[in-house]
């Protein structure tokens, strides 16, 4: 399994984001269904050589959103109420999401390893959404999370050799 220098990989996505811009673009051109089974395929062999316990970087930097269901299935973990839950761990974003009061994630062990993570919110389970139905709907997306996950940035980097203009 790889292990990602953070520090030298934050640098590197950012200088690297126009390029990935442009092949936003171009990925909006591929038919909706071939763009699904390339980017599936792309995970799971970016998966094979990552182990996301070296790297958890989503977890340090970023928050999921929190559903009711979220809310009410970690405040259970936790025993507590769903508005105490709100209350110690949530705000709501400025689009009126439920997201983490702070990061790194109040859940996550140094070993990187999710205290909850049985429980863990819908938006972490499905994360970095590269397996996903409908792509072309999430490419917005999936071009951020060049910015934070380094399966995502290298699904983009062997994208930009396989869609050349």
């Amino acid at each position: 399994m790889e292990q990602f220098d953070l520090d030298n990989f934050k640098d590197k996505s950012q200088s690297d984001f126009p390029a990935h811009k442009k092949l936003r673009a171009r990925l909006r051109k591929v038919k909706p269904k071939m763009l699904d089974q390339k980017f599936e395929t792309a995970h799971e062999e970016q998966f094979k050589r990552m182990d996301c316990l070296t790297c958890a970087n989503c977890c340090k930097t970023t928050s999921p959103i929190f559903i009711q269901t979220d809310i009410d299935r970690l405040a259970k973990k936790l025993r507590l109420k769903p508005s105490e839950f709100i209350d110690q761990y949530l705000y709501r974003d400025d689009e009126g999401d439920y997201v983490l009061h702070q990061s790194p994630c109040p859940f996550l062990g140094e070993d990187n390893k999710c205290f909850v993570y049985e429980a863990r919110p819908k938006a972490c389970r499905e994360y970095p959404h590269t397996n996903r139905k409908n792509m072309h709907g999430i490419l917005g997306l999936t071009l951020q999370n060049t910015l934070v996950c380094p399966a995502v940035y290298e699904i983009f980097q062997d994208f930009s050799k396989e869609f050349r203009k």
